[in-house]
This record gives structure tokens, sequence and C-alpha cells, in this order.
């Protein structure tokens, strides 16, 4: 009796029996072929996966599906994935990621045609407009150029060999024409991780990404399969002519979010303001009067810009470089690449801006002013006193008289 009891009030604790009746109702769950759907893991054993659909259906598939490169499980229980609902066999549900080599046959084939689900394939050889790929149960298909990647093929040699996925866009003649699609695969996933973006990104947060590609104009960085642009103004402090010696295709950098703009497709990010901006501390690291070194960067009409540490620059006017003479252009005195010593005039912060001189010029520039104040002075001596036929003039009438 007491254990009866003990029974009854576990089973209360848990739920009703109004609930359990209700569940014990529940027809199980009726899967078309290729359907996809949601499932939550719910065991993972040695060679398989057990899935959970709710009403009572539970179905499994192939651990070796959700492997890594490195052979690592990449999901755990409780997590919910997505799958393609294969077969049915006693009352057992087969499921899978993508078709792979152990679901052999046509019937699986034109099944992943007519349902879109994706299977692997080996990229076996290059032949004319495209590949050639072996798939399931030693079957071959084509993939077109356009087809193969997100972007245009570089080399196609460096395909070959790949184990890639693919969506079967064409299955005819019981299977002896087949057209596949990676590209298809592909977009899918990167508009998954889009979508998973919209929701974390957000203008003005870092982020980390990888360099996929260098152009003239900056530096193409993606995460995940998404892609967006760092411009070349927004990739060092410094003033670099050639942005390889800063970044590499295939390196991992930190960048802030400059804009997304999700509509267009255009993300644009800095690798500098992830960086600290040295105009912060520039009155206390360059402040006026102070001398520095600096290399000459550009010679313009007007004067000449001086680098004197990674995103600062100075500007020597050309009435400061010729040491006391006229100059026509900058390149009477300096070079592209030269050492030059140089003194802070004034610090414009706000603007960014400083302005130079050339040590030595300042005494060059002195000794003008006083060559010329004295020359100046001589004059409006001699201004005062007359000339010299002024003086014989006043004298003249003066001896007349007598």
């Amino acid at each position: 009796m007491d254990e009866d009891n003990k029974t009854v009030d576990e089973v209360t604790e848990g739920e009703s029996f109004a609930e359990l009746l209700e569940e014990s109702f529940v027809k199980p769950v009726r899967f078309n072929p290729g359907q996809k759907v949601k499932a939550r893991i719910v065991n993972i054993s040695a060679e398989w996966i057990f899935l959970d659909f709710g009403g009572k259906s539970e179905g499994y598939l192939d651990r070796t599906e959700l492997l890594d490169d490195e052979g690592n499980l990449s999901v755990k229980e409780g997590e919910v994935i997505e799958a393609y609902f294969l077969s049915a066999k006693n009352n057992e549900l087969r499921f899978t990621t993508k078709i792979t080599g152990s679901e052999a046959g046509r019937y699986y084939l034109e099944d992943a045609w007519r349902s879109g689900i994706p299977l692997e394939g080996l990229v076996e050889k290059e032949i004319k407009g495209g590949f050639e790929v072996k798939i399931a149960g030693g079957l071959r298909g084509f993939c077109p150029y356009s087809q193969m990647g997100l972007q245009r093929v570089g080399n196609p040699n460096d395909l070959i060999g790949q184990c890639l996925a693919f969506r079967i866009t064409q299955y005819a003649e019981k299977g002896r024409n087949i057209v596949l699609s990676n590209r298809s695969v592909l977009e899918e996933e990167r508009q998954k991780q889009r979508e998973a973006l919209k929701g974390s990104l957000q203008e003005g947060m870092k982020v980390t990404g990888t360099i996929s590609s260098i152009q003239s104009f900056g530096a193409f960085m993606k995460i995940g399969s998404v892609e967006g642009l760092i411009p070349i103004s927004e990739i060092s402090w410094r003033r670099e002519e050639d942005i390889h010696e800063l970044i590499e295709v295939g390196r991992e950098v930190e960048v802030v979010v400059l804009k997304l703009d999700w509509e267009k497709d255009r993300l644009s990010f800095s690798l500098k303001r992830a960086l600290s901006d040295p105009w912060e501390n520039i009155e206390k690291d360059f402040p006026e009067g102070s001398h520095h070194s600096g290399t000459v960067v550009r010679l313009m009409n007007y004067g000449v810009f001086v680098t004197l540490g990674a995103g600062v620059d100075g500007l020597i006017h050309i009435s400061k470089l010729g040491s006391g003479r006229r100059i026509s252009h900058p390149r009477e005195i300096v070079t592209n690449g030269q050492v030059v010593e140089v003194k802070i005039d004034k610090v414009d912060k706000d603007n960014k801006r400083l302005s130079l001189s050339l040590v030595g010029s300042e005494q060059a520039e002195d000794q003008k002013e006083k060559k010329e104040g004295y020359t100046q002075y001589l004059k409006e001596k001699a201004d005062s006193m007359g000339t010299l036929a002024d003086l014989l003039n006043t004298k003249l009438p003066e001896k007349t008289k007598e």
C-alpha cells in the first residue's frame, strides 16, 4: 500500500494523470523523405546520435556526420539541430544532415535531388566547363565552374582531391546525368550565418575575422562566411602605399565594426580603430617647441609632409624650407625618404595637424630678418639725410650769398 502511494506521489509531482493520459494518445509524427526538421539531441553513443522530435517521435543519425575537421564532435546533448528524414525501418527513423557514401544508391540520390538534401562529393578532376565529382554509390556528377564556390575559381587544381558539400540541381537518365552545385550549399550556410550576425553585430563593437583578399582599395575580411571590407584608409594610422606590408591573406585580425548595411549586403570594418589613436596624447608626446626626427613622405608645391610616428604627420611650409632664401619647390631642399630634424611649431589636436620647421632653418630665418632689418634701417637713415645732390644744393646758395 505504501509502495503504491509512493508511486502516485512521484507521478503527481512530475505531471498530472491528465497530462500523462493526453500524452499517451499523441500519435508519432510522420515524415516524408527529404523533409527538413528541427530536433533536440537526447543521447550520443559511440556510433549514433539520437534525436527527439516531440510527439513520441524519435530518430537517429550517424555520429560521423557531426565531427569537425579534427575528428571532434561539434554538438552536445540538449542542442537543437536541423536534419533531413531519410527512411523508416522497424519503426526506427533514420535522418541525415547530408547524404554520404553510406547512403549509396540511386534511391537516396533522387530523394536528395527532389528535397534539396546536400550530399558529399569528391572533386576528382577538371573537365570542360567544370569538374567531375564522385558522389554516393560510386556515381559521378558534373559541377560547372559557376557553381563551385561563392567566388570565381582561381586555380582549379587547388580543388582536386577535396571533399565538398553539393546539392543536386539536375537528376536525369536514372542517375547517369547529374549536375551539382557547391555554391547553393555555401550560400545557404552564409545566409544562416548572416541572419545570426544580424542579431549580434552592432556598429562600434570589436569583432575578430580573417583577411580573405587584398585589393588596391582595401582588404576583405570574413566572419565565418560573411564578408566585409576594410577600406585602405582604415588599415593603419600610418600612411602606407603598400598594405601588404601590414596584413596578409589568412591572417586573423581584430577590427571595429564601422557600418552595417544588410539590405545592400555591405559591411565595413576598421583595423586601425581597434588600436589606440596616436593623436589622443599628441600634446604630451609632441609638445610645441620640442625637436624630433622624422621621415619625409610627400613633397607638395606648398610644402613637405614629414612622418614623426605611426599615424602622426606634420607639414613644413615651403616658406620654412629655404633657410632664408626663396625656393620654387621643396625638392630643392629635401627628398622623399630623407630623415630630417624638425621643431614642433604648432599643435592642432582637433584637426590632427602639426606645423613644423626644419631645425637650423629658424636661425637662418632670424639672420635673414636681422639682415633685412639692418638694410631697411640704412635705407631709412639715408632717406632722412637726403641725397648727396640735395646736400650740395643746400650748400651752394649759401656760398653764392657770400
